[in-house]
């Protein structure tokens, strides 16, 4: 019996030739589920897409909708319709601000934070391991 004969040169051909058809099957199936995923996340990225375009529609219809209610007309059409009897305010009772109102309201807030003392009077206290307490 010759082990390398016609046959044995037949036999490992063949199966080289399905090892080569297998490794190709593989990736051409690799290749189109690559391409499924692809699509799939194309599809949700898709919706999510329009979801965000209609939320954002939402607000843009909403921002619209309270800037009208804003307006002075409107103010003074829903006192009358309420009979709230609110008046508008006189000159002397408003008070202009010069900076920005979130700065200046920020400002105020944050002031003890960067200060040495607390705007309240009440001090810093230290406890000390050996006993007794220190106000600063």
């Amino acid at each position: 019996m010759r082990p390398f004969g016609n046959r044995a040169f037949v036999n490992q051909l063949l199966v080289y030739t399905l090892v080569m058809i297998s490794l190709t099957g593989s990736i051409g199936l690799g290749t189109v589920w690559l391409r499924h995923q692809i699509s799939v996340t194309a599809n949700s990225t898709r919706v999510l897409e329009a979801s965000v375009a209609e939320v954002e529609r939402s607000m843009a219809e909403t921002t619209i909708r309270v800037a009208a209610e804003e307006t002075l007309e409107a103010l003074t059409r829903r006192n009358a319709e309420w009979k709230l009897g609110l008046m508008p305010p006189l000159e002397s009772q408003v008070h202009r601000v010069a900076m920005s109102p979130e700065r200046r309201l920020a400002a105020l807030r944050n002031q003890e934070v960067f200060s040495d003392r607390p705007a309240d009077g009440s001090g810093v206290v230290i406890f000390r391991v050996g006993g007794g307490v220190e106000r600063r």
